[in-house]
């Protein structure tokens, strides 16, 4: 099939399977043995057309994993359906370099407004969406070596139906690991999704694209504080690493290693226990147990860290309730220890980052981007920031 592109029959979960040759071309087929999922109920179809020049896309190098690769991630509209779905699957007509790779990704707007982590559709297997949506976004995550081409992605066609087996998962609350952090500096590198990092930048890297969020948004945000919960920032997640790109640690069902704990990094595992050989999923000898990279501005200013540390992370999506979007026009947002703007500072809110809130008080009156309030929204015990300065979504009650 060499010198060919063939386009997957409908039901087809796509994957590029590569020739082998540099530079030959691939042919997307259900692998041999693999039955295509069949819906349980009625089905909705469109496609995306993804832009014709990579200059046009979010463009990175996954900055805090280095890897001598380069990643476009090309997101696209948001699918209004008709009806609510849970699973999905795409057909591609590609050319995929031997190499390279493409990836399929959607993720479900939630009841609360905010959206499921992004779910990759496999070979083997449709992504399922945690519960029925009427709205699905779909992103291209292409990689190739350095000095190589992407990709030629020219469109993808999705399918979703509600899978009636499939039910909805609950969250059963913000989940909270001690993980150890290193600084990711690299000021001027491009992070996975195209954000270029600037001097005492407020972002933060995670070892999994699932939850990395849209460039310039904050849609998936954690919360990291040290290890005393004495001075916190909510960050948004703009990279990928460190060391890991497949290792969503915080999931039960994390995409790889799944015989290690919930909550702790494969490569905390391979440097405290020699866990596969004391490497990392790329085969490098791991130096240190980190599970999140901070940006130099979240470590410095947000934690006030001289040094790599051990830190509480809360990974905010995986919660519910109220929650907004810190919306000051540039700088992050100063966390007091009270609801007025002379308490001690504990902490920074960034800029994008969407906040969970516990509740609200009254207190000093500010004025902000969001108008004049003198309430005050507590984001963890300890920590409040001025309601003048957030894009409140699902407004909180009274603490």
């Amino acid at each position: 099939m060499s010198g060919a592109t063939t386009r997957t029959r409908r039901w087809a979960v796509a994957l590029a399977v590569a020739t082998g040759v540099a530079g030959g071309l691939a042919t997307f087929a259900v692998p041999a043995g693999a039955t295509p999922p069949v819906p349980a109920s009625g089905t909705l179809t469109w496609s995306v057309t993804p832009e014709g020049e990579q200059s046009t896309r979010s463009l990175g190098t996954v900055a805090s994993a280095q890897r001598p690769e380069r990643t476009s991630i090309e997101e696209f509209p948001t699918e209004p359906l008709d009806k609510p779905v849970n699973t999905v699957v795409a057909e591609l007509d590609a050319t995929v370099p031997g190499g390279t790779a493409a990836a399929v990704d959607v993720r479900g707007l939630r009841t609360d407004g905010t959206w499921s982590e992004w779910a990759e559709i496999t070979a083997d297997a449709a992504a399922v969406l945690p519960e029925l949506t009427r709205s699905v976004q779909t992103r291209l995550v292409l990689t190739a070596p350095d000095g190589a081409g992407f990709p030629d992605v020219r469109q993808i066609d999705l399918t979703a139906w509600n899978a009636e087996e499939v039910q909805a998962s609950a969250p059963a609350g913000e989940r909270t690991y001690r993980v150890f952090a290193t600084r990711e500096g690299l000021v001027g590198g491009t992070t996975a999704n195209g954000h270029v990092i600037k001097s005492r930048d407020h972002f933060v890297a995670l070892p999994s694209r699932r939850g990395l969020a849209n460039r310039g948004s904050g849609n998936y945000t954690v919360q990291v504080c040290t290890s005393d919960d004495a001075r916190c920032e909510w960050a948004p997640v703009w990279d990928v690493g460190p060391w890991n790109t497949k290792d969503d640690y915080w999931n039960a069902d994390r995409q790889m290693w799944h015989d290690l704990p919930q909550g702790k990094p494969q490569a905390q595992a391979a440097y405290q226990d020699g866990y596969n050989g004391g490497r990392d999923g790329f085969g490098r000898r791991v130096a240190n147990p980190a599970g999140i990279d901070l940006a130099d501005g979240t470590f410095w200013d947000g934690l006030g860290l001289r040094d790599n540390a051990w830190v509480n992370v809360t990974y905010e999506w995986t919660g519910s309730g109220a929650w907004g979007t810190i919306a000051t026009s540039s700088t992050p947002l100063n966390v007091r220890s009270g609801p007025r703007s002379s308490a001690a500072q504990v902490g920074l809110a960034a800029r994008h980052a969407q906040v969970r809130i516990e509740c609200q008080v009254t207190g000093q009156s500010v004025s902000g981007t969001q108008g004049t309030s003198d309430l005050w929204y507590r984001l963890a015990p300890g920590k409040f920031v001025a309601r003048a300065y957030v894009d409140t979504a699902v407004a909180p009650a009274a603490c």
